[in-house]
């Protein structure tokens, strides 16, 4: 047995053989329930990676051991007391991005975050527990500061994950990334068909770059997600899309639940049943990329994560629960991201346990 964590009041302890968590001690009683939730993954479903070090159960949860997995167990004994922590903070960098997308949420505002707001916010996030720093929007790498932001998190006290069409990277770009600490790197693909996908980007050849991205951070040693967002009408392209990341040799195929624009691209009962039964059966069969999807995360293990678990900081500074429900709770340019978050949970809107998207559920109460 590993000691993971060690405190007066809370050991953890992590068997690398039977890759199992225990938690000892006083308040070991808070914490043990979320790590059981864990074990169960560890114990039915493959991981994204197994290095000699460590494990990478998801891309989306810090490698196990390490000193972000001990934040993340941490702030799930506060969780567990009401002293809810966000352990996940987006940060959108940049409104530049050499895509077009009909879907982009940014594209028709003006001005960005500075390069020591975004450092301010970085330190706030991670004083506040964040064990997971998510950079996104438009296209991180037109950032020309994005090393030097990437190197700014505490790599004890934070992963760093980042979003990117793909357009603009380069194999020496790759091995940048992999210098300055980035944890993993995600790309989205929307079909296997390039047509398709390029028509979604609105750029000619935006498929084949994404591809060459993919092939390029892998080559670099980077933990790379494949991602793709699905709306009523897509689901069942997922299996064609998870063949084609096989092929790819990613290392986690990441489903993400569209946010709709009409009732009909929501997702129904059945679209998500599927997503879910697509999830179990992949993750518990040998070989290929493990599977991600929003609709289990977010659904059955955790709950809507938006206000509870996550806090996403806009371009502008502006301040909201997640990227998709659309509040406003302030600037960062005008209060510390630690009194936006105590409003947040002091308002009683994200008190109630959530298995559902907010987002889309928006549209279905329209």
């Amino acid at each position: 047995m590993t000691p993971l964590l060690k405190t007066t009041a809370l050991t953890v302890d992590y068997d690398q053989d039977t890759r199992m968590l225990q938690a000892r001690g006083a308040i070991s009683v808070l914490v043990q329930p979320a790590l059981n939730k864990i074990n169960q993954r560890l114990a039915e479903e493959k991981p994204a990676l197994v290095r000699e070090e460590d494990i990478v159960a998801s891309t989306w949860l810090p490698p196990i051991p390490s000193g972000p997995f001990k934040r993340l167990v941490l702030s799930e004994a506060k969780i567990a007391i009401g002293r809810f922590v966000p352990q996940t903070v987006s940060i959108e960098v940049t409104r530049a991005c050499g895509c077009a997308c009909d879907h982009c949420l940014i594209k028709d505002g003006e001005g960005e975050l500075e390069t020591e707001e975004i450092k301010t916010v970085i330190e706030e996030a991670q004083d506040l527990g964040a064990s997971i720093i998510t950079f996104t929007e438009g296209d991180p790498l037109l950032r020309e500061d994005i090393f030097e932001l990437i190197r700014h998190v505490d790599p004890e006290r934070s992963v760093v994950n980042m979003f990117t069409p793909g357009l603009e990277m380069t194999p020496e770009i790759a091995i940048q990334l992999k210098e300055a600490g980035l944890y993993n790197i995600l790309i989205g693909v929307y079909s296997t068909g390039p047509e398709v996908h390029d028509r979604i980007r609105g750029v000619h050849g935006a498929h084949k770059r994404a591809i060459e991205a993919i092939e390029m951070a892998l080559d670099a040693g980077l933990l790379v997600t494949m991602s793709v967002h699905v709306k009523g009408d897509g689901v069942s392209e997922i299996f064609d899309l998870y063949d084609y990341a096989k092929d790819l040799g990613v290392h986690e195929f990441s489903i993400w639940e569209g946010i709709p624009k009409s009732s009909e691209e929501c997702l129904s009962r059945i679209d998500r049943e599927a997503i879910l039964r697509f999830y179990r059966k992949v993750n518990r069969t040998p070989g290929g990329p493990r599977v991600f999807a929003s609709t289990y995360f977010e659904g059955q293990m955790l709950g809507c994560m938006a206000g509870r678990r996550w806090i996403h900081v806009g371009v502008d500074g502006k301040v909201s629960s997640c990227p998709y429900i659309g509040d406003d709770w302030g600037n960062v340019r005008d209060r510390s991201l630690k009194e936006i978050w105590s409003e947040i949970r002091e308002s009683g809107d994200f008190d109630d346990l959530r298995s559902d998207c907010p987002a889309q559920s928006q549209h279905l109460d329209g």
